[in-house]
């Protein structure tokens, strides 16, 4: 369940009848506890309770009570030795006519009567399995606002339907725009007394609710007429009335027709407007809101929530860092906190992904903050922000969430106002709105940005006919901001190759297709990261983004970033990989980068990173690569060789064979082959799979002496008839094969071992899975191998170096490891190895082997869990680290980015120095 569906619960649990017994299973159920799981609670399996309650092991001990017992019952659950025992991080108490409850592992309380207890239903959000950042438990206003206007939303759609057409979408969304602006203002004393437009509604719409269209169309046509021109109108008298001010701002202009509502329709547009609308936090709100108008997000609900201080991990090293720092160097100077307010009056922010504007949003509230910092100095805490909305431009996709955008924006002003001008000033300058329109609906990749956010000083002011008819052409409206900055920010969307529809897919082709002929790779977010950097190239900018970290990875990086750099970008600041996480319960996320790059870069450039703690740390340096490591512009190519005596590593023998030479057991047993011949014609084959999980298969692998005898079995020549005619059937190396139709593609194998490193590998492990399998093993397509390299190379592949460098240089499939010989082995920056330090490493692979081997038949899969790693076969791998990293720097590094900074460093060495790469002789296929 996401934060959405549990606060619709919990609202619906708060609404029933008190029923005393039923209350725990029923509040368990609310946040996503399953039928199963209630029925062994309900029968005592489950239940630990001492206390007559319900205890749900690791989550929560309620107990309800008699009335005014609930304080004297909720300490009586805290002392409870059952709730210490089963590890309870809540508890909670209730009479059905108060309730109290506790945060064991924080010590927050909640006390509230019971048929408020939905208020704080985020509270309890951990119950669900959802990690909560504190922005996000202070905000259920927002999430419970979300909830009640998707539910009249689709209830209004169902009396609607010709509302829900692609056609009168637009319409639809505008209406669900002035309802939200309406109960905002009615509730802040932009109208005439709180509650003012609901209760106009409610007084003046029957109950039936056969006239509440026509009511809320009148107040529309109402707040889009100047007072002196309503009575000549002909707008009826309980509408012309001091409650409700001409708004003007396009936002109530372009018809007043509104859905019909039902009487359940009618219910929920009073319900949503009975919440406190004082408390939206438009950066939160907004972004959750747009799901609402998007049928392909419905389902996910409250899952768009963008914390505040992943947002601030962006605009901090971006602009507001450089601002405060000013603020601080000034003092009380009035001349330099003047320079100051004058400087952020010019500075314009653009998002060109901008959804419903969070970015913008945070970055507008942190300029107020600062600007009203220098005013407070200066004396002059009740002046007018000189900071202009329209500043801060987005470019959105959707219409309903590019009018959120300018909405939030809006809302924002207005509580910044209050907040630093008081309510008296606030309310005089707030309306009428103004007409420009700054959000931009349009493609971001097909539109100019140039048009959209041009050089500064240029251009007039003009009016938008209507907020979703956006002159594409922004230039018409000045900024009047001569010799300001302009900074580029924002979230866009990441989508894989594999995920892209064709309409994306078009909009890369069009952006890449004349520059790049490898570019069907890359992520969809690159395209803005070439826009940006063909932007920097006509004004003064810097732009920064959250990414998918596969960008900065494998090979996406020899396509994308020589391109940024032709263009004359540097990386100014980054984050390397985190989780980018959402409001979904058990969510993973996604592992993100943030980039910023820029043509006019500063002296020192920022990279943070989390330490092997979890703590962010920041390094100051000179450059940062591609590869978002500390050290100078290099690009990791593939390498058919490795340049030293490391052992030779190739892709395993693939069969292409349509499976016909593959077998389970119970395929190896249908053959009814005699122990010998099973000796001579068949062999053990490990993919990926076979190695990780242990997983058995075996191979037909027959030798050309052999083909006349193996032919002679009728099972076995039947199957080589199959693989003949797949073959020749099959593209162009299959035909080559056809004539050879016993044998994989490649007959290579070990004489004494073979090392095998699977090519894909989760990303969940500490290190990367490897191992020895004896000789005449068969490594297939799905690993790479070496074929009996000494000991010492499977120390170094076993590494924690290595797993860093193979997440850097070769990438990912989905999150999962994904390995190549070319660009993972051979690249691998190793400093010469003494005789010591190979016989070092060997003992190292040996003990990490005899740890493993202790735990027979434990599988890589078993013994590579991070959450049951064994004791024995982490001080292995530790140990192993250690011998490796005193070997590089006589130390351990500190974390994962000291060591890509030090691999890049000999890896830049080692390009330099290497010339031409001796030729190595190709392994021989060995039966």
């Amino acid at each position: 369940m996401n934060a959405v569906e549990i606060e619709q619960a919990v609202s619906a649990l708060a609404e029933q009848s008190f029923d005393r017994s039923a209350f725990p299973y029923a509040f368990l159920a609310a946040f996503g506890n399953k039928d199963t799981t209630l029925k062994r609670l309900r029968s005592g399996a489950s239940n630990k309770s001492d206390l007559g309650g319900v205890l749900q092991t690791n989550n929560i001990h309620i107990a309800t009570c008699e009335p005014g017992a609930v304080t004297n019952t909720l300490h009586a659950l805290k002392a409870s030795p059952a709730t210490g025992r089963a590890k309870a991080k809540f508890i909670l108490a209730t009479d059905g006519n108060s309730l109290e409850a506790e945060d064991l592992v924080s010590g927050d309380t909640v006390a509230c009567a019971y048929r408020d207890f939905a208020d704080h239903f985020g509270f309890f959000l951990a119950l669900a399995g959802i990690s909560t950042v504190k922005e996000i438990r202070e905000s259920s206003f927002d999430i419970r606002a979300t909830s009640r206007l998707n539910r009249l939303y689709v209830e209004l759609l169902k009396d609607n339907p010709d509302w829900g057409s692609a056609a009168r979408r637009p319409d639809m969304n505008h209406f669900m725009a002035r309802l939200i602006f309406c109960f905002f203002a009615e509730d802040t004393d932009i109208f005439g007394g709180r509650g003012k437009f609901t209760e106009t509604v409610a007084r003046m719409s029957a109950g039936d609710s056969t006239n509440t269209h026509e009511v809320i169309a009148t107040l529309f046509r109402v707040m889009n007429t100047k007072r002196e021109n309503r009575a000549a109108d002909g707008l009826p008298r309980w509408a012309n009335t001091d409650n409700f001010p001409y708004v003007n701002g396009q936002l109530f202009s372009g018809g007043d027709e509104v859905p019909r509502f039902s009487k359940i329709a009618r219910s929920y547009l009073l319900h949503v407007g009975s919440l406190d609308w004082t408390k939206i936090n438009p950066d939160i709100f907004g972004s959750m809101i747009q799901a609402v108008a998007e049928d392909e997000e419905r389902g996910e609900l409250g899952m768009h929530y963008t914390s505040v201080p992943n947002i601030l991990k962006v605009l901090n090293p971006l602009l507001l860092d450089e601002l405060r720092a000013k603020l601080e160097e000034a003092g009380d100077n009035a001349r330099m906190l003047l320079n100051l307010r004058k400087r952020i009056a010019k500075i314009r922010v653009f998002d060109p992904a901008c959804g419903s504007g969070n970015f913008l949003v945070i970055a507008y509230k942190e300029m107020r903050a600062i600007e009203a910092e220098v005013n407070q100095r200066r004396g002059e805490p009740d002046r007018a922000s000189e900071i202009p909305l329209t500043n801060f431009r987005g470019i959105e996709l959707r219409d309903f969430s590019a009018e959120i955008a300018r909405l939030a924006l809006v809302i924002a002003e207005y509580q910044c106002d209050v907040l630093y001008r008081g309510q008296k000033l606030a309310l005089a300058e707030f309306l009428p709105l103004r007409n420009e329109n700054w959000i931009t609906c349009g493609n971001a990749l097909r539109l100019d940005w140039l048009s959209v956010c041009p050089p500064t000083g240029t251009g007039v002011k003009v009016q938008a006919d209507d907020l979703f008819e956006t002159p594409l052409d922004q230039a018409e409206i000045d900024f009047e901001n001569e010799g300001g900055e302009t900074y580029i920010c924002g979230n866009p969307p990441y989508l894989g190759s594999r995920d892209q529809k064709e309409e994306q897919k078009a909009d890369l082709r069009l952006l890449f297709d004349k520059r790049l002929s490898n570019w069907k790779s890359l992520d969809y977010v690159a395209g803005w990261f070439v826009k940006a950097a063909d932007y920097s190239t006509k004004t003064r900018s810097i732009a920064a983004f959250v990414s998918t970290n596969s960008i900065c990875q494998g090979l996406q990086v020899p396509v994308l970033w020589p391109e940024i750099f032709a263009a004359g970008c540097q990386i100014e600041f980054a984050y390397t990989s985190f989780r980018w996480a959402n409001l979904a319960s058990h969510n993973a996320g996604v592992t993100v980068a943030i980039i910023g790059i820029t043509s006019d870069p500063r002296s020192t450039r920022r990279l943070f990173s989390l330490d092997d703690n979890g703590q962010t740390i920041e390094r100051q340096c000179a450059h940062i690569n591609a590869y978002l490591a500390v050290g100078e512009s290099v690009i990791v190519e593939k390498a058919s060789r490795p340049a030293d005596s490391r052992g030779d590593m190739t892709f395993g023998n693939m069969p292409l064979d349509g499976g016909h030479l593959l077998l389970s057991r119970e395929q190896l047993d249908g053959l009814q082959l005699t122990p010998a011949q099973e000796r001579r014609f068949v062999r053990r084959i490990y993919g990926s799979a076979e190695f990780i999980r242990g997983l058995v298969r075996y191979c037909l692998w027959i030798k050309d002496e052999d083909l006349a005898e193996a032919l002679g079995i009728p099972p076995i020549a039947q199957r080589i008839e199959d693989v003949r005619r797949m073959r020749r059937n099959g593209g162009a190396t299959a035909k080559d094969l056809a004539d050879r139709p016993h044998q994989f593609q490649r007959t290579i194998t070990g004489k004494q071992s073979t090392l095998i490193v699977p090519r894909v590998s989760s990303e969940t492990r500490e290190y990367l899975p490897c191992g020895y399998e004896p000789g005449g093993s068969i490594a297939s397509d799905a690993v790479c191998a070496m074929y009996d390299a000494p000991l010492w190379n499977m120390a170094l592949i076993a590494s924690r170096l290595h797993i860093v460098w193979v997440g850097a240089v070769c990438g990912k499939m989905k999150t999962d490891f994904r390995y190549s010989n070319t660009l993972g082995w051979n690249t691998f920056p190793i400093p010469t190895l003494t005789d010591k330090n190979k016989a070092d490493l060997t003992r190292c692979a040996e003990d990490i082997l005899l740890a493993r081997e202790a735990h027979f038949p434990a599988t890589v899969a078993d013994l590579y869990n991070p959450d049951s790693m064994t004791a024995d076969l982490r001080v292995a791998h530790d140990r192993n680290d250690e011998v490796l990293e005193r070997i590089y720097i006589g130390r351990r590094f500190k974390n994962d980015t000291e060591r890509l900074e030090k691999l890049f460093e000999l890896y830049t060495k080692m390009m330099a120095g290497q010339g031409t790469a001796r030729k190595k002789k190709k392994p021989e296929a060995v039966a």
